[in-house]
């Protein structure tokens, strides 16, 4: 018997000698008892899914980061990363990371403490015009009820006053000011409500405009430190930004080597049991073996081809090459049939289906030729009814 494919060679098979196990049952245990046996190979599997699936969410989770990664500078930090993994990619670069994290909690640290320091100064600025004898008006909320200012909110969108300010910066719950620019716009805030809410030439305006002017020439003195101080803290948080950038990367990168060691040992772990359920398989009766050259007989060259390759990797004698192959059932060991037939049962079935599939495609596609062929000849018809 010969089954031969286009672009894969001929496969002659050699009949099977007739056997005394004419058994077509499915696998069975030679010895111990084979429910036994069935259960711990379930259960084994079921721990081997268990850990693929675990798997599957990290290669995913490792894909994804690497997929949404910025690209400029990209290969700037590949040579580097490259670079780093040649020689410790594992301690090494979790070391330096955390190091490097060690150092933004330290540094964020002192930029707080100098921030804290121009607050104070800051202060001292504000003290002084508060102390200013025309100051009084704006060291409250202003009385809009008891002034009878009923259009006041309507003019003024944000209310601001010294008392508000003080108690701000002076807050412990994490509500107050968060830098120095933002008690400075509050601070200019109380005077330009006041001269956008009164006249030019009244009092409280003079008095706003003069304070205003006043606190702007300190302010011009203090600036100088602040800009200097945003300048650092934008560095540093720049930094911050990359070391976290690194050690999520290197975080990620450990990830990876992990999972790939893990899926090594896990395919290992399968090809051993896939022996050791093989090795507790029957000995396939004569009519199997016919039943399976058969099976080979309509295989797709390509799965023909790693049929034999299954063939050749349990017998080194076995020539795969040539225009004809031989096959003798009987001279292959039964661990080397049963993988065979393994292999050929979930190729036919994934050949049935695409057949079946692609006949689904090509009865799709003949309805919608033929429903596109009847809707032009209802439009020539409708078109010939009309002259």
């Amino acid at each position: 018997m010969a089954a031969s494919s286009q672009g894969a060679a001929a496969v002659a098979l050699r009949p099977p000698l007739p056997s005394g196990n004419g058994s077509d049952a499915g696998v069975a245990a030679e010895a111990g008892n084979p429910k036994t046996d069935v259960d711990r190979f379930r259960h084994r599997v079921d721990e081997y899914i268990s850990k693929a699936d675990e798997l599957e969410q990290k290669v995913n989770e490792v894909v994804e980061y690497y997929a949404n990664r910025k690209q400029p500078n990209n290969s700037k930090g590949n040579s580097g990363g490259k670079d780093k993994e040649k020689k410790k990619p594992g301690n090494s670069g979790s070391n330096n990371s955390g190091n490097k994290l060690i150092d933004g909690s330290r540094k964020e640290a002192v930029c707080t403490k100098r921030m804290q320091e121009l607050m104070r100064q800051f202060g001292t600025i504000l003290k002084q015009i508060t102390q200013h004898k025309w100051a009084r008006p704006f060291m409250n909320p202003v009385d809009v009820k008891g002034l009878g200012l009923d259009d006041y909110y309507e003019v003024i969108k944000k209310p601001m006053d010294f008392g508000t300010i003080k108690n701000q910066m002076e807050a412990k719950d994490g509500s107050g000011y968060k830098n120095v620019r933002e008690i400075y716009a509050d601070v200019r805030l109380v005077f330009t409500n006041a001269m956008t809410y009164n006249d030019d030439r009244s009092d409280i305006h003079v008095m706003a405009k003069t304070l205003l002017d006043k606190f702007e020439e300190k302010w011009l003195q203090l600036l100088p430190k602040v800009v200097e101080e945003e300048a650092r803290q934008k560095e540093d948080e720049a930094q911050a930004l990359a070391n976290m950038q690194i050690a999520r990367e290197a975080a990620y990168a450990k990830m990876a080597r992990d999972t790939n060691s893990e899926l090594d040992e896990l395919n290992v772990h399968l090809e051993e049991l896939r022996k050791l359920v093989i090795q507790k398989c029957r000995k396939m009766s004569a009519e199997e073996k016919r039943k399976l050259g058969v099976g080979l007989s309509a295989l797709s060259p390509e799965d023909l081809n790693k049929a034999l390759e299954i063939i050749a990797e349990d017998n080194p004698s076995f020539q795969t090459t040539g225009e004809v192959v031989d096959v003798d059932m009987d001279a292959q060991s039964e661990i080397t049939l049963w993988k065979v037939k393994f292999f050929v049962k979930g190729a036919l079935e994934l050949q049935a289906k695409n057949c079946a599939s692609k006949a689904d495609d090509n009865l799709k596609r003949k309805k919608e030729i033929c429903d596109a062929l009847a809707k032009t000849a209802r439009k020539r018809n409708k078109k010939l009814s009309s002259l």
